[in-house]
């Protein structure tokens, strides 16, 4: 089953890099393109087959290799907390932030996810190992209103 990862990374995570693509069930990016270190996520898998309970990131250097790999645990970062309070589910509880790739649907297994802390733990990560990547936008998106015309007033004289 597909894990709809092209859907996670362009509709919830918006990262803003610059060269970016999904190959199979992973992202990739050149957050600075002129950098030879490159950026992988993928979903962080669990001892069980087809469950999975956060993201991997990966450094990787284009002529060095892996440098770093670090996992953002979707319980950590309360990206399932909505969808769990809602079923019932606590931390001690089987698939307590976690999602799995058992039922075929036409639905993302992560359907209902919260990615607003893992984007701040993925910006602050990416900015620590990559100078000069693009700032990760966490909040919601700036209002944009018409800005008001100027007013002048005139006199009238008689």
């Amino acid at each position: 089953m597909t894990l709809f990862t092209e859907q996670l990374f362009a509709d919830h995570l918006t990262l803003p890099y610059p060269e970016a693509a999904v190959v199979g069930d992973a992202y990739y990016a050149a957050p600075v393109p002129d950098l030879p270190l490159r950026l992988r996520i993928d979903f962080a898998p669990t001892i069980r087959s087809g469950r999975y309970d956060g993201l991997r990131m990966q450094v990787v250097h284009m002529e060095r290799g892996r440098l770093d790999t670090a996992v953002l645990s979707f319980a950590e970062y309360g990206a399932f907390e909505v969808r769990d309070r809602r079923h019932g589910r606590a931390p001690s509880h089987d698939g307590y932030g976690s999602f799995t790739d058992w039922n075929h649907s036409e639905h993302a297994p992560w359907i209902g996810i919260d990615v607003t802390r893992l984007r701040l733990a993925i910006d602050q990560y990416v900015r620590l190992w990559i100078p000069g990547a693009p700032p990760v936008r966490t909040g919601p998106p700036p209002l944009t209103a018409p800005v008001p015309q100027a007013r002048t007033s005139q006199t009238r004289t008689r």
